[in-house]
């Protein structure tokens, strides 16, 4: 097997210093035409990749982006992500991974975050739904390594972040069941302790409350997100009087509207002709269920996208000046122009009308 061709070996090639290479690479302008032209063609021939950690260490200025991740499994990650590697496609940086397993304990998951600020490896981070994470993530974002959160389950008020417009997107669901003729609209609530759960639902209440009408304690039950829960809210919905039931469901996303059509097959209930049901989020499976799932959309691959570009503006505000006392070289680190560390970018959601609800199919309405 051909070893790896190194740097030194482009140098020793093509007769220059390794910091003329470095120079080419980076596309630094003072090196001669005639250089640069032998330089990149013995490049090519050679197959050299260059090592991005190590120019960044060398050169004091990291080409990758941390992105915080939860759990895989989460299907509107996979969404986020296309959007980041969308953003960073043309320019110098990539993306390193760190994933975290949902069942670590909190001191795991924080020893993660320590490996990332202790490492020096990432230019800033990108953090995806950190969680109970928030305070160490607080903790990374400083002058010289800027974070920004997406779509997180709380709000941390020092740390930029970008998130969708939940109690938007809720109160243009509730409305559209209400210009359908329901009255007895219910909703299943995801965790309390998740921001965008509280947001949703404040969204329920204000579209009831502007169309005069009460909300019924025993219309609105808390799952947790995940499909099962819906399944058993939408039973226990099923096992009210029938004057008490409701005509219309809903959930505060798509997997628990999944469990809420899973319940109304197995109770014989028709959708939509004697249930309505609307989701959240509008994940790829939702246009495929059957019948197919009224919902919100959310704009994941736009927060992926401008979680980068946000976090890329940051970087380009970040300046370096040479220092130099009692003979000691060195860099200091200033900003200028930068973002506010208080910045929140709510991006729309719109409402993506199925045949879950009763309603003309595929058509968007925006908010």
């Amino acid at each position: 097997m051909k070893e790896k061709c190194t740097i030194d070996d482009i140098a020793r090639l093509a007769g220059v210093s390794k910091t003329t290479v470095s120079r080419v690479l980076n596309h630094k302008p003072d090196v001669g035409s005639a250089t640069r032209k032998r330089i990149l063609r013995i490049v090519e021939e050679q197959g050299f990749v260059p090592n991005i950690t190590a120019a960044g260490l060398a050169g004091g200025r990291s080409h990758l982006i941390g992105v915080l991740l939860p759990s895989f499994t989460s299907l509107y990650v996979l969404d986020i992500m296309r959007g980041m590697a969308e953003a960073v496609d043309d320019t110098l940086y990539e993306l390193v991974l760190y994933s975290i397993n949902d069942r670590a304990s909190t001191k795991d998951k924080g020893d993660v975050i320590e490996r990332i600020l202790t490492s020096k490896l990432t230019a800033g981070l990108l953090a995806i739904m950190p969680g109970q994470l928030s305070s160490y993530v607080t903790r990374l974002h400083k002058p010289g390594f800027p974070v920004m959160t997406i779509d997180d389950q709380e709000a941390i008020p020092s740390v930029p972040r970008i998130s969708a417009d939940n109690r938007g997107g809720a109160y243009i669901a509730v409305r559209h069941l209400l210009s359908l003729g329901h009255s007895r609209i219910a909703h299943i609530k995801g965790p309390a302790h998740y921001l965008c759960a509280r947001e949703r639902y404040q969204g329920y209440c204000q579209a009831l409350e502007e169309a005069g009408l009460a909300v019924e304690p025993g219309l609105v039950l808390e799952g947790d997100f995940q499909e099962n829960s819906g399944f058993q809210a939408a039973r226990r919905l099923f096992s009210l009087p029938s004057e008490q039931q409701p005509t219309a469901i809903f959930a505060g996303n798509d997997l628990m509207a999944y469990g809420v059509l899973s319940a109304a097959a197995e109770q014989g209930i028709a959708i939509p002709s004697e249930l309505a049901v609307v989701g959240f989020d509008d994940l790829s499976s939702s246009a495929l269920v059957r019948p197919a799932l009224t919902t919100v959309r959310q704009p994941f691959h736009e927060m992926g996208r401008l979680g980068v570009k946000r976090l890329l503006t940051q970087l380009s505000t970040q300046l370096y000046i040479e220092t130099s006392h009692n003979g000691m070289h060195g860099r200091k680190f200033y900003e200028r122009e930068a973002p506010a560390a208080t910045e929140h970018i709510q991006l729309a959601t719109s409402l993506v009308v199925r045949a879950s609800c009763g309603a003309s199919h595929q058509q968007v309405n925006p908010t």
